[in-house]
């Protein structure tokens, strides 16, 4: 993969008098991958500190750069007045979603003196629409599904290619099939808004490898299902989320011919404090071979902010990649969330649709479950 983009902050000037000032937020080079930066603005200091409502109108937004988009762009920041060698600034709320971080805090201000800063200029790509340009090979349907243990040219496998188990992800469930522990509850079911994938906090403890495994995690492979399997084309789903803390529900793809590549089309951290299920969104890339991993390229996004895309666990949305030879391109409810240069060229990948279990708490806050209510896949030469 090329080098990630150092995104910076600018120091910027404008007149006393002006309406707005123009802040530079600058890219050190082309950025292979979607940059996503939060910004807002932070009263001055001293005795010339402006303040936000009397000088200046507060700013939070978001600003993105794709790839191919110039390396400028500008915040606008509305002034109300300001007198000479009154400022302010501006920051990163974080370091940006997918590129590094270079100046985060800038200093705004009036100079009679001082150039004052202009707005950026350039042709900067919107968002792709998803659009299916592929041959539909494959879609998910209550009279054809099929599942097994470990899958098969017609089904899903209810394991891993490893198995049941992934200590080294510090997972706390174990994934079930109720051929093989009878008497559980679910863990996959066709309900009536679609097919259902149940996590667990176990009535009674299961001892499987050596273990004792207390809570069950769920899942669907198609490592062996050849129908579910392409080079390039579009993967969709929609799905309602969880929205138990301890869950950890993804949509992934990894090469058939082991793993890494994997490309994570979302996956919901639901182990992690701060992770909101109804607003935040992660899109990774796993690169590798041989069973080892060199580099991992993403983003976590705050979709409400960047997107207005929101509701995740509270009712059904479309999650999308398409795979193309040039970009993969991240889509949710149609609108592009994320892009990157394409290192996977020529492999082919096999979905995983699994709600995986990190805790060791009582597990019963909100729901454990997610539903898919449609799975298409398109093939593409």
């Amino acid at each position: 993969m090329p080098a990630k983009a150092t995104l910076s902050l600018g120091n910027a000037s404008f007149r006393p008098g002006s309406s707005v000032a123009y802040v530079p937020v600058t890219l050190d080079r082309p950025t292979p991958n979607t940059v996503i930066a939060r910004i807002i603005t932070v009263n001055g200091s001293g005795t010339y500190r402006a303040l936000s409502g009397y000088n200046y109108q507060t700013v939070d937004t978001v600003v993105i750069f794709r790839p191919g988009d110039p390396l400028v762009q500008t915040v606008a920041v509305p002034i109300i007045g300001a007198t000479e060698g009154q400022q302010f600034q501006v920051k990163l709320r974080e370091a940006p979603w997918g590129g590094l971080q270079g100046q985060s805090t800038a200093t705004i201000m009036a100079s009679s003196t001082a150039i004052a800063t202009a707005r950026a200029t350039g042709m900067f790509r919107e968002p792709r629409s998803f659009a299916a340009t592929g041959t539909l090979q494959f879609e998910l349907l209550k009279d054809t599904h099929r599942r097994s243990p470990d899958g098969g040219w017609d089904r899903w496998a209810t394991s891993l290619a490893h198995g049941r188990t992934q200590i080294a992800n510090g997972e706390t469930g174990l994934y079930l099939d109720s051929s093989i522990f009878p008497g559980i509850e679910g863990p996959v079911y066709w309900g009536a808004n679609g097919l259902v994938l149940h996590t667990q906090k176990l009535k009674t403890p299961i001892s499987y490898g050596g273990q004792t495994w207390y809570y069950g995690s769920s899942v669907l492979d198609g490592r062996n299902f050849l129908a579910t399997q392409i080079g390039y084309g579009q993967y969709e789903w929609e799905a309602k989320m969880p929205s138990r803390r301890g869950s950890w529900p993804a949509f992934w793809l990894v090469s058939t011919s082991g793993w890494p590549p994997e490309i994570d089309i979302y996956e919901g951290f639901g182990y992690q404090s701060y992770w909101d299920f109804d607003r935040h969104v992660a899109h990774t890339l796993h690169i590798g071979a041989n069973g080892t991993r060199y580099d991992q390229r993403g983003v976590t996004v705050q979709t409400q902010q960047a997107y207005g895309l929101s509701g995740y666990s509270q009712g059904f949305h479309r999650f999308a990649v398409d795979i193309q030879r040039d970009y993969i391109t991240w889509f949710v409810d149609g609108v592009e969330t994320y892009q990157s240069v394409n290192p996977f060229r020529g492999f082919r990948f096999y979905p995983i649709m699994d709600v995986a279990v990190k805790t060791d708490g009582a597990y019963d806050d909100g729901s454990g479950d997610m539903v898919v209510k449609s799975f298409k896949i398109y093939s593409a030469p």
